[in-house]
């Protein structure tokens, strides 16, 4: 349960990050509640996978999914650069958010 858990969390974290922009410096009243309650269940279920979870691990995994994610989002939804270099460096932070995940078992 707790890896569920810490993908729900970097769900949020993605969704976070991605308001975070949307909010356009916090002037946009609806992405900042949006960005806010992301945020919120991002913690809380970070918190609850942590019970179980090396910190090390859950907080890697966490903000690996989170990175990885919001640049997928930057560039699907935001036109940000799909530059050779900046994909390699996507699918290096999955294979090292995967290589967590393998040695936890």
């Amino acid at each position: 349960m707790a890896w569920i858990y810490l993908l729900i969390a970097s769900g949020a974290e993605i969704v976070w990050a991605f308001t975070l922009k949307a909010s356009d410096g916090f002037t946009k009243p609806m992405m900042v509640a949006l960005n806010v309650t992301a945020l919120l269940i991002a913690v809380w279920f970070l918190v609850q996978a942590m019970r179980v979870l090396p910190l090390g691990t859950a907080y890697a995994v966490w903000t690996g999914i989170g990175v990885a994610g919001a640049a997928v989002l930057g560039v699907a939804m935001l036109g940000e650069s799909m530059a050779p270099m900046r994909l390699l460096a996507i699918c290096i932070i999955v294979a090292g958010v995967a290589m967590l995940k393998f040695a936890e078992g």
